[in-house]
């Protein structure tokens, strides 16, 4: 038995368009298409359009096997490099971390469901910007691929963080699964104790008669959180319970409660269909209708003399109350070729429509002791905000499928629409829907990007492929508008032309050695959101900037990877230059967190991954795993920053990129019918300022390191039948990502596949 030795274990009144803001390793996985053994990735579509990228995968039975898993999200949070910065079960806004970007990075990244993508690329951002992972329930993956980089033409420069393919089953007989799954999570942070539950329930059927075949999927989940804010006070708050306390930045900060206690019921309807209209063409239609509603609610620790609670005039707790209703559509259409000839292709259609999306909150604390708010109130909405995107593909083999060249080219088009208007309402929680018609803020605006790519990967030997590409696109930010209060303003439009150039060259110099290095060029271009959108969050508020310019990244990676049947390790070098890099920055002013976005000179993000696997170590069926990443990330110019107390930027961490992770894993499979895994995560320290000066950990809004231990059992019995159990968080461990994040948490699961 061969063995290798494993890494190291171990805005006011704006948009209150959400509650909450700032964010597995793979069985086996290659770092490009060539001869040797390996086993495939899990999406066809990497080997059909030869996509470069360093890979990392995941599989059905891996995720069954290792995970408690109770939303789709929950799939890769085992992936080398990756943290989902999912704040509760039941999260509407679970972002994802990559290599060289954060958590408060969703426009730096990519997520796709069989070709079809569902990043909500309308914002970069923790509030409305994580991907539609509803449009897929945990039932229907059959699998995970994460590709790191933007080394593909295919991608557009959101792909810098990288691109995560998700891959559907499609039955080919009569299928009907119902699982029911159950979690009580334990917390307990200054005042606020309890335990905190969620159900979820889970049901799909799917068949294929004739050249028809069909899916469909039914999630509904209903959550109670943990507090996922503690009001604060800047000032000296005259009633008993207080507890003193600092912000971030070492202000006061006095913790006088808890909010955002989230009740939250989210139901999820996906129907996917595929007719084979000839054998070698496929078109399919998805439709996924997500609805949710959502109370916040809060806890006073403040009591007036007689004891009774009171919110002592706290502004806060008012900011942590809302109702929240939203019901969203997205259609998807795709036709597909599978020639297995010299020529393939696609198209896809999609579209995404907020139908209704409405955030009820009061306007503030009233005046006196007790716990009552003012009637008056303020609606935010992004009814009519949505999105389109079409792209056409083609591969073409001008010798065969096995010939030297693998040509493939397309275009690209999208538009993404921001409607948000935040309406005075006489009462909070009665008034219509357009409250009294008085608009308090307002951010609207369009984007809209067209895009043409060419691609070449060019086996000029058995063992050494080279793989070029080019992407040209123009884009255009159009139709600002921004208003507050009285006064308000039409923003310039914005337009860039850039193109993008890529380069992979890979060598298979031994059978089980693999050596491929990379560059690629990316541009990201600021989203709707970021040009226009106000954005309260609790104590927090995003102020937007109409002239923002795109931010060009040159990336490159040296990976070198050894592989055979017992084990595999692969080291990536790598680093990413980014000019113009759009970032936000937040700072107090008048006691509240304030946060702007703006164009940084130049950031330099310098590392290595290392990932390890062992089979069958010492005894059949054990193995063990580990992933481990460092990134220097530095802002190296940055002339624009100005700072009340002085301070500079130039030579901090970029905000948001922790220094060190580490996920180690250990799975144990006696049998195929019985599997027991045990997962651990640590995250070094993150900024969230350009000048790194949030320097106190375990407060509101500090982002914390953590150590988490994540443990999981499946038993599959009867045939049709398999139980799950498990604890994440097993240790309790007490941190902060922004948000208190959860505590020791207990889930169990009943699955029935007939």
């Amino acid at each position: 038995m061969r063995r290798l030795a494993l890494p190291a274990a171990l805005l006011v009144a704006g948009s209150a368009h959400a509650q909450n803001d700032p964010t597995v390793m793979p069985t086996v996985t290659v770092t490009a298409p060539a001869p040797g053994p390996q086993v495939p990735p899990v999406s066809s579509r990497i080997d059909m359009y030869a996509l470069p990228q360093t890979r990392e995968s995941v599989d059905q039975k891996k995720i069954e096997d290792t995970t408690n898993i109770v939303d789709v999200e929950d799939a890769i949070k085992y992936l080398p490099s990756i943290f989902v910065r999912k704040r509760n079960y039941g999260d509407t806004q679970p972002t994802f971390q990559t290599r060289m970007w954060g958590i408060n990075s969703s426009a730096r990244n990519l997520v796709y469901v069989d070709d079809v993508p569902i990043s909500a690329l309308i914002s970069n951002n923790n509030t409305n910007g994580a991907p539609r992972w509803g449009v897929v329930s945990p039932e229907q993956i059959k699998g995970v691929d994460m590709l790191y980089g933007p080394f593909a033409a295919e991608y557009p420069g959101n792909s810098m963080g990288g691109v995560l393919l998700i891959t559907t089953r499609q039955p080919d007989k009569l299928e009907v699964t119902a699982k029911q799954t159950e979690a009580v999570q334990t917390f307990s942070m200054y005042n606020t104790s309890g335990a905190y539950t969620t159900s979820n329930t889970a049901a799909t059927i799917g068949d294929k008669v004739g050249k028809l075949s069909f899916f469909l999927s039914v999630n509904r989940e209903e959550s109670f959180s943990q507090p996922l804010q503690f009001v604060t006070s800047a000032t000296n708050v005259a009633f008993a319970g207080v507890i003193p306390a600092y912000n971030k930045q070492g202000g006061q900060a006095n913790v006088v409660g808890a909010g955002g206690l989230l009740h939250t019921i989210m139901n999820n309807y996906t129907a996917k269909t595929a007719v084979d209209l000839n054998d070698w063409l496929r078109a399919s239609y998805t439709v996924s209708y997500w609805e949710n509603n959502q109370t916040s609610t809060v806890q006073s620790y403040l009591t007036a003399g007689n004891g009774t609670p009171t919110f002592g005039g706290v502004s806060g707790f008012a900011s942590n109350t809302s109702n929240w209703q939203q019901q969203h559509l997205m259609n998807m259409l795709s036709l597909k070729t599978d020639t297995g000839g010299n020529w393939d292709g696609e198209l896809v259609a999609t579209r995404y429509d907020y139908l209704t999306d409405i955030q009820r909150s009061p306007a503030g604390v009233a005046a006196g002791t007790g716990t009552n708010y003012t009637t008056n109130g303020l609606f935010a909405r992004l009814d009519g905000s949505g999105w389109g995107t079409e792209d056409a593909k083609a591969i073409w083999r001008p010798t065969g499928p096995q010939g030297a060249h693998e040509v493939s080219f397309g275009g690209h088009h999208d538009k993404y629409v921001l409607s948000n208007p935040t309406y005075t309402a006489p009462n909070w929680q009665t008034s219509p829907d357009n409250g009294n018609g008085l608009t308090s803020t307002y951010g609207a605006g369009k984007t809209e990007t067209w895009a043409l790519w060419l691609q070449d990967a060019w086996k000029i030997t058995p063992d050494l492929k080279l793989t070029l590409g080019l992407r040209g696109e123009t884009w255009k930010a159009y139709s600002g508008f921004n208003q507050a209060g009285t006064v308000s303003s039409g923003q310039p439009e914005l337009t860039s032309a850039n193109l993008s150039p890529k380069a992979t060259l890979s060598w298979q110099f031994q059978p089980e050695w693999n050596a491929k290095f990379s560059f690629g060029e990316a541009n990201r271009y600021p989203t709707v959101a970021e040009l226009y959108q106000v954005v309260s969050t609790g104590g927090t508020f995003a102020i937007p900037n109409p002239n923002l310019i795109p931010e060009t990244a040159l990336s490159f990676e040296f990976a070198l990877e050894r592989q055979d049947k017992h084990s595999r390790v692969r080291l990536s070098l790598f680093e990413e230059d980014t000019q113009n890099a759009l970032l936000s920055q937040t700072s107090i002013l008048n006691g509240s967190f304030v946060t702007t976005f703006q164009n940084v000179g130049l950031t330099r993000n310098r590392g290595f991954e290392l990932v390890g696997e062992l089979k069958d170590v010492l005894i059949p069926g054990f193995s063990l795993s580990n992933s481990v990443t460092y990134v220097d990330s530095r802002i190296v110019s940055n002339p624009g920053f100005q700072s009340a107390t002085g301070s500079i930027s130039t030579g901090q961490r970029v905000p948001y990129v922790p220094d060190w992770r580490d996920t180690v894993q250990a799975i144990y499979r006696p049998n195929d019918d019985l599997s027991f895994a045990a997962s651990a995560r640590y995250q070094g320290k993150m900024y969230s300022t350009l000048d790194n000066s949030d320097i106190i950990p375990g407060v509101q809004g500090s982002f914390d390191p953590f150590f988490v231990v994540d443990v999981h059992a499946r038993y599959h019995f009867m045939d049709a039948v398999s139980a799950e159990i498990g604890v994440d968080n097993l240790t309790d461990f007490k941190y902060f990502e922004f948000h208190p994040f959860p505590g020791r948490t207990f889930i169990a699961s009943l699955k029935a596949r007939f």
